[in-house]
């Protein structure tokens, strides 16, 4: 495909002008509007392919534009359009297309033919003005008709919306989200302060802002820009984990992001600082600066743990000397001095994390310490940051596990949790899993519905990668030692028998996996690969036929690719490519949208919380059908159907591979992992570890042995600044005010 950079470029004397109806949108780009069309163009007697932008595009749409011929050494002869005017189709093959392309919800192929015959040119004029005649049409009730009306309603003034945000190089998705927050306000609210864009509605940054404000006028150093600017430079940071930034670091990113000068960036600086948006203060006595949100969550994550941390233990003293023989005797277990000490000390405590890898014990450790408390009639509560880490949770402890979303009762029509401070959860004992995944803004929640009575277990490996999200609070909780912690190090004899687990905790203790070919079958192996080409040509093969054949997992519901990165030939957007391809080959009823094909039987993941849906970022599932007449994607997360409309798959991916970032909280059969030389600015300690240990029976690393090695020997993440463990700290010893 033509690169985009390539559409700028051109002599536009040369400019000639091609009009068509649009057959077919080979491709369309969400974020850049970029697109590939075949046109039905006047004058030419086969389709021809024409590359532009453009912020909405559907067959059966014609289409005027200005550009030259160009001969694409891998695509051959393409028009390639520095200007492309849509506008609504008016012969009755064109009409009928765009009524079928899906743009509107309740009209398919089927009913867009009906409706063309029936109605012929003045179908549009009959669904804006005459809906009730709709049902003339064979097949069309009451709701069908309702819904045909609603979506051309909507589609109606989104277009609308959509003129003025093509203007200024706003796509598709973007435009029906500004929509749904500010309706029929939407282009004033944009054209007094477009930087409310920013903060307002997920997916539109301060660069499309930005964009908006200078073709409006707004110059680059009007107050409004640079306040709003340190916002977006704090939120760049808080993207790579930090709560605050230094105060230099923050003024030099603002300057190199805003392209002004440090005395501008220091007045707005003294503005935002005085409306509370963002608060100073220090981390290690280096002066940062914070977004207050981030601030405030920090400090109170600190006050509720302190709090809670303060008082008795809600249950009756249990004497661990008689307890230890009992839980040994009802499990046939026979636990460790490690593991008894962890016992021991949880029984006793309010508030306990436990930290360890794989195979040292902690699943044990959890399901003694809730036998032995439920057998007290202790009131338990389980919940994990995900719903994979919730269900693994579930099937480890037998008992029921939920998200942390589920468990505080997300309320999408208030935005909020429906537990909190003045609605507690019900509960003496409240266990957390895969805590490292926990940002500091969901720890906040957590914490303020669990009750100052309860006590607290945390658990999990504070070797992994840390949340996503900002903060550090697992590591922070730990580094604090305001709080008792029990490390678990000692790998027990039946975890030792696999090189899953041996090898996570060489590359923990920053020694290499013993990469040779092994003699006997195993569940860690190493394919070398010396280049991405031959990468990829591998980690095909080993997912479709070699790991199947051989260890009897299904290719595309055991068996997933983990990448370090998104981008290069070897990233999970590309290999989704190709193992998609590989995989689900004849698939019918494929839909195309956002630049991803979607098809029956394709393993896709959700890649932000919709708590309308129910479904998560890091979720998988399966698409189970998709209706091109209702417009409509299904897919089946754990047994739970959930539907899509075709504009709203930009929450989904193909998920045949993902991010290792993505996979935590996660565990599959077996797990492949490209490693090489490529991904070098993402190869850390804690991303190989975090990769291997996602994987149950089989891990297979792709790549090359120097690769393996600058993983294993880089520990050089990122420090993240956060303030939680001085908080901690603090308060534990008495210098600060813990909150009532």
């Amino acid at each position: 495909m033509t690169r985009n950079r390539d559409l700028e470029e051109g002599d536009p004397t040369t400019s000639e002008v091609l009009a068509g109806l649009v057959e077919r949108v080979t491709f369309h780009s969400v974020e850049s509007g970029f697109c590939v069309l075949r046109l039905k163009a006047r004058g030419h007697r086969d389709l021809v392919t024409a590359i532009g932008h453009a912020a909405t595009i559907s067959a059966g749409e014609w289409v005027t534009a200005s550009g030259e011929w160009i001969n694409d050494r891998t695509h051959g002869l393409q028009f390639r359009a520095r200007f492309l005017k849509t506008s609504a189709p008016s012969s009755l093959e064109g009409i009928e297309k765009y009524l079928g392309s899906g743009m509107v919800r309740g009209i398919g192929p089927v009913y867009a033919k009906r409706m063309v015959k029936h109605f012929g040119k003045d179908v549009f004029d009959i669904i804006e003005a005459a809906p009730e005649r709709l049902r003339e049409v064979a097949g069309i009730g009451p709701k069908r008709a309702e819904k045909i009306t609603s979506a051309w309603a909507d589609q109606k003034v989104i277009r609308e919306i959509m003129v003025f945000l093509h203007q200024h190089g706003v796509g598709t998705v973007r435009a029906v989200r500004i929509f749904k927050t500010y309706g029929t306000d939407a282009v004033q609210v944009m054209s007094e302060n477009p930087y409310r864009l920013a903060r307002d509605i997920r997916g539109i940054g301060f660069r499309t802002a930005d964009l908006i404000a200078e073709k409006l006028g707004i110059e680059k150093t009007a107050m409004i820009r640079v306040r709003a600017g340190i916002s977006y430079a704090l939120s760049e940071a808080m993207g790579n984990g930090h709560c605050g930034l230094p105060v230099a670091d923050l003024t030099a990113l603002a300057v190199k992001l805003l392209d002004i000068s440090a005395d501008l960036v220091e007045a707005a600086m003294k503005l935002e600082l005085a409306d509370g948006t963002v608060i100073n203060d220090s981390v290690a006595g280096e002066p940062c600066t914070f977004l207050s949100g981030l601030y405030h969550a920090e400090k109170v994550v600190a006050d509720r743990i302190l709090r809670i941390a303060a008082g008795e233990v809600p249950w009756p003293e249990i004497d661990a000397d008689r307890a230890l023989p009992w839980i040994e005797s009802q499990t046939g277990i026979s636990l460790a001095v490690s593991q008894t000490d962890a016992i021991r000390l949880a029984l006793r405590s309010k508030v306990l994390v436990i930290t360890g890898g794989p195979g040292v014990g902690k699943t044990t450790i959890v399901n003694s310490i809730l036998r032995i408390l439920e057998a007290k009639s202790v009131e338990l509560l389980l919940c994990a940051p995900t719903g994979r880490a919730a269900k693994r949770m579930t099937e480890a402890t037998g008992r029921e596990a939920r998200t942390i979303h589920r468990l505080l009762e997300f309320d999408p029509q208030a935005f909020g949790f429906k537990r909190d401070r003045e609605n507690p959860l019900d509960c003496d004992l409240l266990v957390v899993d895969e805590s490292s995944m926990v940002d500091v803004l969901l720890m906040q929640s957590l914490l303020n519905a669990v009750p100052d009575g309860a006590a607290l277990l945390i658990v999990g490996d504070i070797d992994q990668l840390p949340s996503v999200g900002p903060g550090q609070v697992l590591a922070d909780i730990i580094e604090s030692e305001a709080i008792p912690v029990v490390r678990l190090t000692e790998v027990f004899r039946q975890a030792a028998e696999s090189r899953i687990i041996t090898s996570a905790h060489l590359i923990n203790s920053g020694r290499i996996p013993d990469l040779t070919k092994p003699e006997a079958e195993t569940d860690f192996y190493f394919v070398p690969a010396s280049d991405p080409e031959q990468a990829v040509t591998r980690v095909v093969e080993l997912v479709r036929t070699r790991i199947p054949r051989r260890f009897g997992l299904n290719p595309i519901r055991d068996v997933q690719v983990l990448c370090p990165m998104n981008r290069g030939g070897v990233g999970a957007r590309s290999l989704n490519i190709e193992l998609q391809a590989a995989l689900n080959p004849t698939a019918g009823g494929k839909i195309e949208r956002f630049g991803w094909t979607f098809a029956p039987g394709d393993k896709v993941m959700q890649i932000e919380n919709d708590y309308d849906k129910d479904v998560y970022n890091g979720d998988i599932g399966y698409v189970a059908s998709v209706d091109v007449d209702e417009g409509e994607l299904v897919a089946d997360f754990d047994g739970r159907s959930v539907t899509y409309g075709f504009g709203e798959l930009d929450t989904l991916v193909p998920a045949y591979a993902a991010t290792i970032h993505k996979s935590q909280g996660s565990e599959y059969p077996a797990v492949v992992i490209p490693v090489l030389t490529q991904h070098y600015a993402m190869l850390q300690r804690n991303l190989l570890y975090t990769g291997v240990t996602r994987g149950k029976k089989l891990v297979v690393l792709v790549g090359q042995p120097k690769a393996v090695a600058m993983a294993v020997k880089n520990t050089s993440g990122r420090r993240r600044w956060s303030k939680l463990d001085e908080w901690l700290r603090g308060a534990a010893s008495g210098r600060t005010h813990v909150a009532p």
